[in-house]
């Protein structure tokens, strides 16, 4: 008889030219499974500005990393064996494509496979306010299957600092993918 092994759980991590790249370089952290990494130029550029961490770095974190400008990479194809993408932090002009079906990148096109695919699609949004046409690229995408998660801490948790107020957002994720973590106490804990 024929056994078959459990592979472990595969994601693609995109981080996008968004602030709040944080975010992104904290669930690489916690991320359970294997993981792909896009990080966009304008994401590299924002995560020297905004914190102190160093591009390496933050690949090192990842078991596989794809610039964006490889569109011939595996997690272009739905053949590829991956079960989810987190975009985080997601700008609103890689929402707004994968919204739209534009496959500019490998950010975009993965998205896109996901999508296709039936496979999950998490994009963090980090930006306020929103416009009417950020709000309907929004809807668009999630009434397409994707799980818009905007970077919203909650603070009943009594958050005592920046990174308390990281790992809430970073939690909620982690609760969409199905990963334990304590992160964050809960509500009623």
């Amino acid at each position: 008889m024929r056994q078959f092994l459990l592979s472990p759980v595969r994601t693609v991590v995109a981080i996008t030219g968004a602030s709040g790249v944080i975010y992104g370089v904290r669930l690489l952290e916690e991320l359970e499974g294997e993981k792909a990494l896009i990080i966009t130029e304008t994401a590299k550029r924002i995560l020297e500005a905004e914190t102190d961490h160093r591009v390496a770095q933050v690949e090192g974190l990842a078991d596989e990393v794809y610039h964006e400008d490889e569109l011939f990479a595996p997690v272009a194809s739905g053949s590829h064996r991956f079960e989810r993408m987190v975009i985080c932090p997601c700008s609103e002009s890689t929402l707004a494509k994968v919204a739209l079906g534009i496959s500019d990148n490998l950010v975009t096109r993965a998205a896109a496979v996901c999508l296709k695919e039936g496979r999950r699609l998490i994009v963090v949004p980090r930006e306020t306010p929103l416009s009417p046409a950020m709000l309907r690229n929004s809807l668009r995408l999630a009434e397409d299957g994707a799980v818009i998660l905007p970077a919203s801490p909650g603070f009943y948790p009594r958050p005592q600092s920046v990174e308390d107020m990281v790992d809430f957002v970073v939690g909620k994720v982690l609760d969409q993918l199905g990963q334990p973590h304590e992160l964050f106490r809960r509500w009623g804990d």
